[in-house]
């Protein structure tokens, strides 16, 4: 039986539930590392992907004995650092914390990609994911569930405006998703991050938008009101906040992050990384301060990962193509 996108992520969350009362298996492996390995964050300095690299390789160097060092090569989408990476020797030695853009969305997004996400990098672990909860403006847009939304979208087909970080941005993604699957029409304002995006749906420039949950929850006052979450559940930190699959079944959206090498990098080396992870977010004290950062840890196998990669590239590509978005 295949299994789905859903049956896989159930699965890793299952095993980071239990995961610091399972006992590791013995085995001979390489001595690897013996001098400081780069982890590239193809993030600036500051943000969710960095504070996880941050506390979370710190730990795993403290368990082998050796530095991790965070670089943070910022740009293109997370493309400069995932080529970087890419094309790095396969040695153990040089790492990347990508996320879902790196390694699902962008062979979509971009006519060009110097690399790619499912030949040039050899899986370690998915790492976390952020859920996404939907923002609306009730000053400026009159509504207080996903079907109320999609009511009115369809009344007046384009006049709802709604904000995003960024063309291609999980954010962007998941309103194309929406939309596609209610048939209703929404006009994007893109911006170049979510704080401008954020102010300017607080001061009502904006009617709604997809936020992460670590931002949304300090949003919540006045007229800001989360109506739905991305999550195919409700989610524990918003109760009483439906998920828009409760009227569109089916319905999924996170921002998820993994943990992957140069293609090629040998098996021990991925394998010594992938346990020793799992071991770092096993820690209450490291799991506490993801959890409060907003973050949903997950662990996976390399093969769990490889095969979550494929699904959303599949699912992201088919709205992709559907909505028109390219990027240079």
């Amino acid at each position: 039986m295949r299994r789905t996108r859903r049956d896989i992520l159930a699965g890793l969350t299952a095993v980071c539930a239990a995961s610091s009362l399972t006992p590791w298996a013995a085995r001979a492996q390489t001595a690897y590392p013996t001098r400081p390995v780069r982890v590239v964050v193809p993030y600036a300095a500051g943000g969710g992907t960095d504070f996880f690299a941050r506390l979370v390789f710190a730990e795993i160097g403290k368990q082998l004995g050796q530095q991790f060092v965070i670089e943070n090569k910022a740009g293109a989408g997370t493309n400069l650092g995932a080529d970087a990476v890419a094309h790095a020797e396969p040695d153990g030695y040089t790492l990347l914390l990508g996320d879902s853009a790196t390694f699902a969305t962008n062979r979509s997004l971009y006519s060009k990609l110097s690399f790619d996400p499912y030949k040039d990098f050899s899986p370690i672990s998915l790492s976390g994911r952020f859920a996404l909860v939907l923002l609306v403006n009730t000053d400026k847009l009159k509504v207080n569930s996903v079907q109320e939304l999609i009511a009115a979208a369809k009344q007046t087909p384009g006049a709802i405006n709604y904000g995003t970080p960024g063309l291609g941005s999980p954010f962007h993604l998941a309103t194309e998703l929406l939309a596609q699957g209610a048939g209703i029409k929404l006009t994007h304002v893109p911006y170049r991050g979510a704080a401008p995006a954020v102010q300017d749906l607080v001061a009502g420039n904006i009617s709604m938008m997809f936020i992460d949950y670590a931002t949304a929850r300090s949003q919540l006052s006045g007229p800001i009101k989360a109506i739905a979450v991305a999550s195919p559940g409700p989610f524990p930190g918003l109760p009483g906040v439906p998920p828009v699959a409760a009227d569109f079944p089916g319905f999924e959206a996170w921002a998820w992050q993994g943990i992957v090498a140069p293609a090629k990098t040998p098996a021990d080396i991925i394998d010594k990384l992938n346990e020793t992870y799992r071991r770092a977010v096993g820690q209450a004290a490291i799991r506490d301060k993801l959890v409060a950062a907003g973050i949903d840890v997950l662990q996976s196998t390399p093969a769990e990962m490889a095969a979550y990669m494929q699904s959303e590239g599949a699912k992201w590509e088919k709205v992709i193509k559907t909505a028109g978005i390219k990027l240079e």
